[in-house]
């Protein structure tokens, strides 16, 4: 049997003008969860990671000195969620009298934990009608692309040797398709499941003989209470 671990980066900066980078408390996240893994007798045979800064900074944080030179794979990005909020929103906005108060409501937030309840209100609707392809624009990649790019990165992962171990760091919609699709789940559980995916968590595939099991989802306990964020 294989194992692929999915680790999804440290906390980004998604309020500042540069929303691809880690903070201080990812940089911190990204040490925290390389140590754990190493601490835990983890060897990886591969490690990959996604073309954003987040996904890049976090794998080169995380790595060991027993671990192999990180691969560059396109496909582990993320959804664009700046394209979804800059361009889909005000188009959603536009049409449909129950979002725009809530993307009023997002933008007139100065910060802290309110400004983050309301930008999920926001994410969560847009993503709603993102997948269900009612809501579409040129310079936005849409669901079917989305799902298709990591369908294809994972399914070519799942086929890799027996007895290997991979690390992917990616992020929190790339995880939660993915888990959606080992457990063959409708579309819609992805993004329930992106929802609740931590910054610097690990989630667990086990694979061999044509078989994909999940043995853990959104693992934290390699953080101590100060270094957990879910954004």
């Amino acid at each position: 049997m294989s194992e692929l671990l999915l680790i999804r980066h440290g906390q980004a900066t998604p309020f500042e003008a540069d929303t691809d980078r880690l903070s201080p408390l990812g940089e911190a996240q990204a040490r925290a969860v390389g140590e754990a893994l190493a601490a835990d007798g983890v060897t990886p045979t591969h490690v990959l990671h996604g073309p954003l800064v987040r996904q890049r900074r976090t794998a080169a944080l995380a790595a060991q000195a027993s671990w192999p030179e990180p691969s560059l794979d396109a496909r582990l990005a993320e959804y664009d969620g700046d394209g979804l909020v800059h361009t889909l929103a005000p188009l959603l906005a536009a049409r449909d009298p129950a979002f725009a108060p809530r993307l009023r409501e997002f933008r007139a937030q100065p910060g802290g934990p309110e400004r983050n309840r309301a930008f999920q209100r926001v994410l969560e609707h847009l993503a709603d009608h993102w997948q269900a392809g009612t809501l579409t624009h040129d310079a936005v990649e849409g669901w079917a692309a989305f799902r298709a790019r990591v369908s294809a990165a994972l399914t070519e992962l799942l086929r890799g040797p027996s007895g290997s171990t991979t690390l992917v760091f990616t992020s929190g919609g790339v995880i939660g398709l993915g888990v959606a699709l080992a457990l063959d789940a409708p579309d819609a559980a992805a993004l329930r499941l992106n929802w609740r995916v931590r910054n610097a968590s690990v989630t667990r595939l086990t694979f061999g003989a044509g078989r994909v099991s999940l043995d853990s989802f959104n693992e934290i306990h390699h953080l101590p209470p100060q270094l957990r964020s879910w954004r």
